[in-house]
């Protein structure tokens, strides 16, 4: 099998490390990169790449966001297993090789990999990152992908086979509405820890709570379009599987009263969620890119 790394970008300025990360994969296997971008640099970027004779492509899109980026590299994409990525994180050398092997499994439609945050342990918003990729998405993921049941992928990383999707909403985490539609034509989604992504998660609490409001939102209007949609990132789910890994998370007392402040910032997210939808009636997700600088 061979396959495409697709790095969907905007104005990143770790751009260049993203790309050589993937362009030196350890694999066997054939392969190649296509970075999706309205950006001239990254074009350019590209095309130094492409004179060295390296396996990379580029394709513009009209910075609309980053749902019709992906609804255009659709079209373009030939290779037998497309694997999803962004601008401004990093792939582990051995992902297309970890990927590539689970895939020789006929009966499995998708994988997502696994979040490691490359922020420091040591301070409040680190923390946080640690604890919600550790003992949050890691673990809900891995239980999830063991007992054959529907759970939302990482658009920071994941892959699907070619021919399952042609096209996705604008308004909507494409992380949540491919898995579900593979999952829905019978194709079993799997969660491969050792295909690993550096993401650098934002530094302050503002840009935190900014980020995750807005995750909260696109996994919402998945409702509009599947009337009996999963949710497994919800409120009572984080609190049914969420609570009592967090609280065993912590190593010490100063980390034990971090995750007692995380609590509240995310009952302030939920909250938050809550009152713009159903109290001023304002969804306000769209497909249009919004950077959260201190990821940067």
């Amino acid at each position: 099998m061979n396959s495409t790394i697709v790095i969907s970008s905007f104005r990143e300025p770790n751009l260049k490390r993203a790309i050589e990360e993937s362009l030196n994969q350890n694999t066997k296997t054939d392969y190649n990169v296509l970075v999706i971008s309205p950006d001239k640099e990254a074009e350019e970027l590209v095309n130094y790449y492409k004179k060295r004779k390296k396996k990379i492509n580029f394709l513009k899109d009209p910075g609309k966001g980053k749902s019709f980026g992906l609804n255009l590299s659709f079209k373009k994409l030939k290779s037998d297993i497309w694997i999803f990525t962004d601008g401004d994180v990093v792939l582990d050398r051995n992902v297309v090789q970890k990927i590539i092997t689970i895939f020789n499994d006929r009966e499995i439609g998708c994988v997502c990999g696994r979040i490691v945050p490359t922020n420091s342990k040591d301070n409040l918003i680190g923390y946080w990152a640690h604890l919600l990729a550790d003992a949050g998405a890691h673990t809900i993921r891995k239980k999830f992908s063991d007992k054959n049941k529907f759970f939302e992928c990482s658009g920071y990383l994941f892959a699907f086979r070619k021919g399952l999707i042609s096209e996705i909403p604008l308004d909507v985490a494409e992380d949540s509405y491919i898995p579900y539609l593979i999952f829905q034509k019978g194709y079993k989604i799997r969660y491969l820890p050792e295909a690993i992504v550096y993401v650098k998660n934002p530094d302050t609490v503002k840009d935190f709570i900014k980020q995750r409001i807005r995750t909260a939102k696109a996994h919402t209007s998945l409702t509009n379009y599947f009337k009996n949609f999963p949710r497994v990132k919800s409120f009572k789910n984080e609190i049914k599987e969420g609570t009592f890994n967090a609280l065993r998370y912590a190593s010490n007392i100063k980390e034990s009263i971090w995750t007692i402040e995380l609590f509240f910032v995310r009952l302030y997210i939920w909250f938050r969620k809550f009152y713009d939808e159903r109290i001023i009636n304002r969804m306000n997700y769209s497909d249009g890119w919004e950077k959260i600088e201190s990821t940067k």
